[in-house]
């Protein structure tokens, strides 16, 4: 049922205004629609029957075929009736019903010859409706009158036919692209929305065609576009021709000098789309910036809401020319908040600060702005742009309003406040400050984590402002009602207090939560007080009292981990060093995937020898069948979905295990994704799977016969090691008997040195012995016949000696790692597309997993710092930090540093990367 509407600026909260399709119901008006055959229509009662029908439409309500059948044939009496505004509600109703082919029939005659009529207003809606319900077969027939309504001197008549030109141009695309011509003729109109929606079809007509896109925007930038909207999307495929034309010096830049004319416009909207072009231009010089930010400077002090704010947002953030088209008669400035997360570009406020400044003046005055949209995005603009001489000024302007924003708008204030505070650190304290006070005040969890987390980066980075913030933090979780954020806080507390001067400080602060919380902060205060404990000698007797009281505690996970930190702490409250392995149980990071541990504790079974972490496996598990394969393909051997656990690596261990051939291979390392080796729908089907040992390669051959007639015996693969020098093959071990639709494994060992990531490729051909099989009894024949079957080729790299295994906090492992084996050295990858081709493939190159979500690079981002780590062959830990940079030829350079627990392994990341 239709909710009562209430007028939005009413001072009288006991007056409203009551929707006036209160308490309608589709039965009820179904029973109007009778009113449609009546020999004399009433034109007004039969526009609000349809307006009814809209209305329920519109909200959800769905006609039965026969319901919508039958509404559809009543509308179709209307059109005996001249009134114009019952027709124009016929034309609506029609579109919203969407009727089926034989029922389009019926009206296309009364539609065609509403389409020849003199009544411009009939022709123009006729047209709309016709391309709405027409299929391709009756488009043939009405394309002669679309084309002359193209041309049509009524500006109307030819929006109504481009725009549906557009819209068929989805399901239509050879019939609209011959109206071609007419739509070239109709770019010269004078009207104003004829000019912009012809421009419109023709470009996308053409935008598979960047020569033919060119030459149009050459021919309409000589001023033939008078239309401003015209003109906006002329200025948007300029841009994306320059985009396209990958050139960045100033004199190969094709349409620079028209967007710089373009300022000069008398259209508002006109001259904010060039400005804001301009400020998206690759390699854009201050030069060329210029013009750009004195026009935007003008908007500052302009009297219209709209252009403020869509000045300040293009300063700040940048957004599309699309806000100011929709709020260009916007009476309340409040309004411009509705397109606030609009499309996002680079920052100009980012990208060239000095070219932005400039305009602080203006943007100042901007902070008392009275809608707080404009005033956010000011501060936030300014705050990027400023000087380290007007922090304190800005603050005080800050606090004042700070409490007038939503939560929203003062997250926004505090990434800028953080961003500031990196930039120039020796302000941290009056930035910190204002932190801290504005952490204590009301509000959200979103807004509260935010300040908490610039709290925390501010820490890390400036070591100066550590035991303040530490402090901050200590107070804030005193009166928390934040269960993550307290956790977090705790646990960060845990990592960084007993590094600072008195760690003692901190303990009153941590205990009171043990006394104060839940059982979720109860257990992190028992963990951190730990920590104090293995890393402050000095504070353990005060620490064991502390976690003796705990032991008691009424949740289970407290006691347990109050009972297991009080036996690993050792020296039984004694003023004594804490021993290597507690300090990593406290703050080594876990390199083991949980679901590995998860699967091993399941298939633990309890005996007097105790469960061996170190058995656990390393690797980060990945579907079988991690690379392409070509759909419609069985999957062969272990390639298949596997009984039992979950975990594919497991399968493999047990399976080479019970082949006594590989036993003195030793303790598996890892296993890859299985590899096609065979295309679809082939006779054979194989891939193989690459088991890596410390001395020795083993690939695993998994065949599949999906020939019915068909019996293979003595079924091998015969391996080329032209290409493979470092490997000696020792071992073949053949399948007997390959059935149809039976999944067999044959096996190849090499021998490889050891301590050396050998790499090659390998050629590979399956020999068999084929007999035919008799349908009728399925016996095969006794003799057989010997063949062979060419199969791709397949690679050992680098990375099949590296297992992905992330680490919950790389600063830490990094950190605790040590710098004794650490490597760092330059390389340069080349032009390349962007920064994201260039991670990919290195990551690719080294095998390592990602970290902290650092895989994901930022559109347009001219620097990246990526974490990566990894367990190399022989189990060793190894931490990666590539940071990368790309300059305006695309040039990509890389810094790489590496950090392993072996020398040897450091320089040997540095020769993977130097030889890839």
């Amino acid at each position: 049922m239709a909710q009562p509407l209430v007028k939005k600026d009413d001072d009288h909260d006991d007056e409203a205004d009551y929707s006036p399709f209160l308490g309608i119901e589709k039965g009820a008006v179904l029973q109007e629609v009778r009113v449609f055959n009546d020999p004399q229509l009433d034109p007004r009662r039969c526009s609000q029957v349809i307006t009814k029908l809209l209305y329920l439409l519109n909200q959800g309500d769905s006609f039965s075929k026969n319901e919508a059948t039958e509404v559809f044939f009543s509308v179709t009496k209307l059109f005996q009736s001249k009134d114009l505004g019952l027709r124009r509600m016929v034309y609506l109703i029609i579109k919203e019903l969407s009727p089926s082919a034989d029922e389009v029939i019926i009206v296309t005659s009364s539609l065609m010859k509403d389409m020849n009529s003199k009544t411009d207003m009939y022709r123009a809606n006729a047209i709309r409706v016709l391309c709405r319900i027409t299929d391709g077969t009756l488009l043939t027939q009405i394309e002669r009158y679309l084309k002359q309504a193209i041309v049509d001197k009524n500006p109307v008549v030819a929006s109504a036919a481009l725009v549906s030109g557009i819209h068929l141009l989805q399901t239509n695309p050879e019939i609209v692209k011959r109206w071609s011509n007419e739509v070239q003729e109709a770019v010269q109109s004078r009207a104003a929305l004829v000019q912009f929606h012809a421009l419109a079809l023709l470009q996308q007509i053409r935008q598979n065609d960047r020569l033919a896109v060119s030459k149009l925007v050459t021919s309409l930038t000589k001023g033939t576009a008078r239309s401003p909207l015209a003109q906006c999307l002329l200025i948007r495929y300029a841009s994306q021709v320059i985009r396209e034309s990958a050139n960045t010096q100033t004199g190969d830049r094709p349409f620079y000098d028209f967007l710089e004319s373009c300022l000069r416009h008398k259209a508002e909207m006109v001259v904010f789309e060039a400005a804001r072009a301009i400020t998206e231009l690759s390699g854009v010089t201050n030069r060329e910036l210029t013009p750009a930010i004195t026009a935007l400077q003008l908007f500052l002090s302009s009297s219209k809401p709209v252009l403020r704010f869509a000045a300040v947002r293009a300063l700040n953030k940048g957004v599309g020319c699309i806000d100011l088209l929709v709020f260009q008669n916007a009476q309340e400035s409040d309004l411009v908040m509705g397109l606030l997360e609009l499309v996002y570009f680079d920052p100009v406020a980012m990208t060239h600060p000095m070219a932005v400044t400039n305009c602080n003046i203006d943007m100042e005055s901007l902070i008392s702005d009275q809608n707080r949209s404009i005033a956010t995005l000011a501060i936030t603009t300014l705050l990027k742009t400023g000087n380290e001489s007007s922090v304190d000024r800005l603050m005080k302007q800050i606090t004042n309003f700070m409490s007038d924003i939503a939560d929203e708008f003062k997250i926004v204030v505090v990434e800028a406040i953080r961003s500031l505070c990196l930039k120039f650190p020796l302000k941290y304290r009056s930035l910190m400050n204002f932190l801290s006070n504005i952490l204590r005040e009301e509000g959200g969890f979103d807004y509260k984590k935010a300040i908490v987390d610039s709290i925390v980066i501010l820490i890390r980075d400036i070591p100066e402002a550590k035991e303040s913030g530490l402090l901050q933090l200590c107070e804030f979780i005193e009166d928390c009602e934040f269960t993550y954020l307290s956790t977090q806080i705790l646990h960060f507390l845990g990592n960084e207090g007993p590094k600072t001067t008195d760690p003692s400080k901190y303990i009153r602060y941590i205990y009171n939560r043990v006394h104060l919380e839940n059982a979720t902060v109860r257990a992190a205060a028992v963990s951190t007080l730990a920590k104090f404990g293995a890393m402050v000698d000095a504070l353990k007797p005060q620490i064991f009292v502390l976690l003796r009281r705990c032991v008691l505690d009424s949740d289970d996970e407290v006691r347990d981990r109050t009972t297991l930190y009080l036996n690993t702490l050792g020296g039984d409250g004694e003023v004594v060093e804490t021993d290597k392995e507690t300090k990593t149980l406290l703050f080594g990071a876990l390199d083991i995937p949980l679901v590995n541990l998860e699967t091993s504790l399941k298939n633990y079974e309890p005996s007097e020898e105790p469960f061996d972490i170190d058995s656990v496996s390393k690797e980060v598990k990945s579907q079988p069948l991690a690379e392409k394969k070509a759909p419609g393909k069985k999957p062969t051997g272990l390639g298949a979905p596997l009984a039992g656990p979950p975990s594919t690596v497991d399968a493999y261990e047990r399976l080479l295990s019970s082949i006594p051939e590989f036993l003195d291979f030793g303790k598996l390392f890892k296993s890859s994704a299985p590899v096609e080796l065979t295309e679809a729908e082939t006779e054979y089907a194989v891939n193989v799977v690459k088991h890596i040992f410390d001395r020795h390669v083993v690939f695993q051959y998994n065949c599949t016969n999906t020939i019915p007639e068909q019996l293979l015996e003595n079924v091998s693969v015969i391996v080329d090691l032209s290409e493979a020098d470092d490997f000696a093959e020792v071992l073949s071990k053949p399948v007997r008997s390959l059935p149809y639709d039976t999944p067999g494994q044959t096996f190849v060992a090499f021998e490889k040195p050891e301590g050396i990531t050998a790499v090659g490729k390998f050629s590979n051909t399956l020999r068999f012995i084929v007999k035919e099989v008799d349908p009728t009894t399925g016996e095969a024949e006794e003799d057989g016949v010997e063949d062979e079957y060419q199969l791709e080729d397949l690679e050992v790299v680098a990375a099949d000696y590296m297992m992905k295994v992330g680490v919950s906090n790389f600063r830490n492992a990094w950190e605790s790692m040590g710098d004794d084996f650490e490597h760092v050295d330059e390389y340069g990858l080349g032009p390349r597309e962007n920064l994201a081709e260039a991670v990919s493939a290195v990551i690719n190159l080294l095998g390592m997993q990602p970290c902290e979500g650092t895989e994901v690079i930022a559109t347009n981002s001219r620097s990246h710092t990526c974490l990566l780590s990894g367990v190399f062959l022989g189990n060793v830990r190894v931490l990666v930090r590539l940071q990368f940079g790309i300059d305006g030829s695309r040039d990509v350079a890389m810094k790489l540093a590496v950090r392993s627990e072996d020398e040897a392994v450091s320089d040997t990341i540095h020769e993977i990367v130097s030889s890839g």
